[in-house]
C-alpha cells in the first residue's frame, strides 16, 4: 500500500517539531498536524534545563538560544532595577529552584559528574517555551518538514503496514503515527494506552498581569501559611499555588478577579489586578503511560507523561523523548535498523519519565502549608544552602543522573557524551549537527576506523586529539548524543565491544548487507 508520508506527528509544539526535525535529518518524510493556526501566546515555561540546551546545541542552534537569553536577561535586569534598584547583573546567580527554594549558582560544584563537560550549553537556561517553539518551527521549515497548521487529528485506523489518519482536512496514510499532542492527547486515548498515576491536589495559576500595590510582594518564590507564590523576574509575572484541590472547570477563562483573589489570599498583600496579558492554570496531575509504543503508534512528551510544571522539567523531558525516538524511527523507516530498535525507546525513556514524576511530586510535598511539610521544607532549604545539597539538587534538576542501561562497562556508556574540546579548537557538538552517529577516534587507531568503515552511510568517523582527555581512546556517539561505546587508552583490547555496539544500534555493515 502506498503511503503519503512515513510519519504523521500529531502536535506541532516543541516536542512535535523537534521530533519532526530529527526524522527529517534521518531521511524520513514527515507531516506535522497542528490544530492551532499560529503559535500559542499563552504563558508557559520560562526556562529550560541543560539537557534541552544540550540537545539544541548539538543541532547547531546555540547562537539563536544565546541571543534569546540575552534579550530575556535584559528584561529581567530592567525589572529588578525598577523594582528594587538592583544593579547590572543582579539576578543571574540562580540556577533553578526546587519547590520554590532557589538554588544559588555559586554553591554548585561543577566538577560533579553530569555537570562538568556539558560545554556552552551549561550557560543557557532563560529561554521560554514559546521561543523554543518559534526556533524549532524555523528549523523545521529549513529542513523541509511539512507542517500543516489548522489541521486537527480526528481519528485513525492502524494495521500491520501503517496508519490511516483522519483529520479535519481529509485522510493521510502513513507508516507510523506519533502522538505529541499534549497532556490530553487524542492519540493516546484513541490508541488505548494505559495511563496510571496520581490525582491532583493543587491548583496553580501563572500569569502576566497589570497590577497595582505590588510594592509589598517579595520578588522570587515565597511560602506562606496559605500556599506558595512567585513574583517576577519579569514585569507583572505572578504564580500562585493553592492546596484546595484541582479546579472545578480547568477550561474556564482565567479572569483578573480570580487572579487577584488568589494572589491576595496566598500573599496576604492587597494588590489590585487591572489587566491580564496572558494566563494559564495547571495542577499536579501526575500520570505516565505504561509503554510508549503500541504497534504503529508511539507517544512522546506530555502525551506520554504529565506532571506539575515545577522545575521546568516537562519541556526537557519531551525534548529528550524526541531526540531518543527520532533517529531510531528514521533508521527503521530507512531500513538501516530492525523494527526491534524501537523497543529501546520505552526501555530507555520510561524510567526517566517515572523519575521526573516523582521529582515533581516531591516538590509538591515540600510546598504544602501543613506543619509537617513546612518542617520538611526547612530541612531542604538548609541543604540548599550547602555546596553538597545545591550540587545534588542542581544535578538532578538538569538530568545529570540519566544513564541508559547499555552493554559495556565504561563509565561514559549510556550517558550523555561530554562536549569534548578538541585540539583544533572545535568541540564535539560541532560534529553532531547533521544528526548522524559519530565514532571519535582519539588514539589514531586504524583498527577502530576499519570496524566502522562499513557504516559510512550511518556513522561519521573523526580522528582528533583531545588534550583534556588523554585517558580516552575512542567514543561511539549515538545521533542523540548518548555514548553507545567507549574505550580508554591502555585497554587490553581497545576495540572490544565496538563491532557489537555498531551492529546493535546501526544494523549490519554495508559489506554484510551486500
Amino acid at each position: 500500500m502506498n503511503h503519503d508520508v512515513d510519519v504523521v506527528v500529531a502536535g506541532g509544539g516543541p516536542v512535535g517539531l523537534m521530533l519532526a526535525c530529527e526524522l527529517r535529518l534521518g531521511g524520513a518524510r514527515v507531516a506535522v498536524l497542528e490544530r492551532l493556526t499560529e503559535l500559542n501566546p499563552t504563558i508557559k515555561g520560562g526556562a529550560i534545563t541543560t539537557p534541552s540546551a544540550e540537545a539544541l546545541y548539538r543541532r547547531g542552534m546555540l547562537p539563536a538560544l544565546a541571543e534569546v537569553q540575552r534579550r530575556t536577561l535584559d528584561r529581567f535586569q530592567a525589572f529588578l532595577r525598577e523594582r528594587d534598584g538592583g544593579t547590572e547583573g543582579q539576578g543571574l546567580g540562580i540556577v533553578g529552584h526546587f519547590a520554590g527554594i532557589m538554588l544559588r549558582a555559586d554553591l554548585v560544584d561543577r566538577t560533579e559528574p553530569g555537570l562538568a563537560d556539558t560545554g556552552p550549553a551549561a550557560d543557557i537556561a532563560f529561554v521560554a517555551q514559546q521561543d523554543i517553539e518559534r526556533l524549532l518551527a524555523e528549523r523545521a521549515d529549513e529542513l523541509g518538514v511539512d507542517v500543516r497548521r489548522g489541521v486537527e487529528l480526528t481519528g485513525f485506523d492502524a494495521d500491520d503496514e501503517g496508519v490511516t489518519v483522519r483529520t479535519s482536512h481529509g485522510a493521510v496514510r502513513a507508516r507510523w503515527l506519533v502522538g505529541c499532542d499534549g497532556g490530553r492527547s487524542a492519540v493516546r486515548k484513541l490508541a488505548g494506552f494505559d495511563f496510571p498515576g496520581t490525582d491532583p491536589e493543587i491548583t496553580c495559576h501563572q500569569a502576566v498581569v497589570e497590577l497595582t500595590g505590588a510594592e509589598d510582594l517579595t520578588v522570587g518564590w515565597t511560602a506562606t501559611d496559605t500556599g506558595v507564590y512567585a513574583y517576577g523576574p519579569m514585569p507583572g509575572r505572578v504564580v500562585t499555588v493553592e492546596f484546595d484541590g484541582p479546579p472545578t472547570d480547568r477550561d474556564a477563562p482565567v479572569t483578573a478577579e480570580d487572579l487577584q483573589a488568589r494572589l491576595r489570599r496566598v500573599s496576604g498583600v492587597d494588590v489590585t489586578v487591572t489587566g491580564v496579558r496572558t494566563a494559564t492554570r495547571f495542577t499536579d496531575h501526575a500520570r505516565q503511560v505504561t509503554e510508549y509504543r503500541r504497534g504503529r503508534v508511539l507517544l512522546a512528551g506530555d502525551a506520554a507523561h504529565v506532571h506539575s510544571a515545577f522545575g521546568s522539567q516537562g519541556l526537557s523531558l519531551g525534548i529528550g523523548d524526541a531526540m531518543n525516538l527520532g533517529w531510531k524511527l528514521a533508521a527503521v523507516i530507512g531500513g538501516r535498523a530492525p523494527d526491534g530498535l524501537l523497543d529501546t525507546y520505552t526501555a530507555e525513556r520510561h524510567p526517566v519519565g517515572a523519575w521526573v514524576l516523582d521529582w515533581t511530586r516531591s516538590q509538591v510535598a515540600a510546598m504544602r502549608p501543613d506543619p509537617r511539610s513546612r518542617a520538611l521544607r526547612e530541612i531542604v532549604s538548609g541543604l540548599a544552602g550547602t555546596v553538597a545539597g545545591t550540587t545534588y539538587l542542581t544535578a538532578r534538576l538538569n538530568g545529570a543522573g540519566v544513564r541508559y542501561e547499555l552493554p559495556g562497562g565504561h563509565p561514559l556508556t549510556g550517558r550523555s557524551t561530554p562536549d569534548l574540546e578538541l585540539a583544533d579548537g572545535g568541540r564535539l557538538a560541532d560534529h553532531l549537527h547533521g544528526g548522524r552517529a559519530l565514532l571519535l577516534d582519539l588514539a589514531d587507531d586504524p583498527e577502530l576506523r576499519a570496524l566502522a568503515a562499513g557504516y559510512a552511510d550511518r556513522v561519521d568517523i573523526l580522528t582528533a586529539d583531545c588534550p583534556d582527555r588523554q585517558d580516552l581512546a575512542a567514543v561511539l556517539v549515538r545521533p542523540d548524543g548518548f555514548t553507545a561505546w567507549a574505550a580508554d587508552v591502555g585497554a587490553q583490547v581497545p576495540t572490544a565491544g565496538l563491532a557489537e555496539a555498531l551492529e546493535a544500534w546501526f544494523g549490519a555493515p554495508e559489506a554484510a548487507v551486500a
